[in-house]
């Protein structure tokens, strides 16, 4: 019985990252095109009043999160039948939550809109996540993840480190940025020759104050 039971995990887990390694090469391949005002576009409000505003009382709800001079962005929720969800609001980032169920937090955003400020993020930056209830979490951005996708428009693209010369599955990919101890993640295509969905960008922040290291796994 307890050997069924381990097999029937083993099982579940592979199906949950065969399904995030999907959602990894589908995310952007479609970017919508409803814009509107963005963070690139006006002078970012101090952290307390943006805290504020973003409150609702809910305690368990990441509702926004800051980057001091770069981003402050409200957070929206995937719908629960929709796990390729991705806001088409310039302005907004999206709360990847299959990610949630691995115990990390996962924000996208199409590089055409919000996650323009994703890839202005460096190492060393500082993050707040903003709960509903006002609470905070601090991050500090520890590393930064590119990837060349072998075919942009396909979900069964490799893709190819462009800091190394390994090439891994969407499923290594997936592992090695979301897997881990407790981490944030900014996750956003990479433009390159006139193709929007020409590459990956993976933003890994860990929480202030932890001794933890970004480890990747392989």
């Amino acid at each position: 019985m307890m050997l069924n039971n381990v097999q029937h995990t083993m099982t579940r887990t592979a199906l949950h990252l065969n399904l995030l390694a999907l959602l990894l090469t589908v995310f952007f391949l479609n970017p919508g095109s409803t814009q509107a005002i963005g963070n690139s576009d006006r002078t970012l409000p101090g952290f307390a009043d943006f805290r504020r505003s973003v409150q609702n009382g809910e305690a368990d709800v990441l509702r926004s999160v800051y980057a001091p001079t770069v981003l402050a962005l409200p957070v929206v929720q995937q719908p629960e039948d929709r796990p390729y969800y991705v806001s088409n609001q310039d302005g907004e980032a999206t709360q990847f939550s299959m990610a949630t169920q691995y115990g990390n937090i996962g924000l996208l955003a199409h590089n055409t809109l919000s996650g323009r400020s994703f890839s202005q993020l460096s190492i060393g930056q500082q993050v707040y996540l903003v709960y509903g209830d006002g609470r905070v979490e601090d991050f500090v951005v520890a590393n930064i993840l590119r990837f060349q996708a072998s075919k942009p428009e396909s979900v069964s693209s490799s893709f190819h480190n462009l800091d190394g010369k390994e090439t891994l599955s969407a499923g290594e990919m997936f592992s090695r940025a979301y897997g881990g101890e407790r981490h944030l993640v900014f996750q956003t295509c990479i433009e390159a020759n006139g193709n929007a969905s020409w590459g990956r960008l993976f933003i890994v922040a860990m929480p202030k104050g932890s001794n933890q290291r970004f480890n990747a796994v392989s």
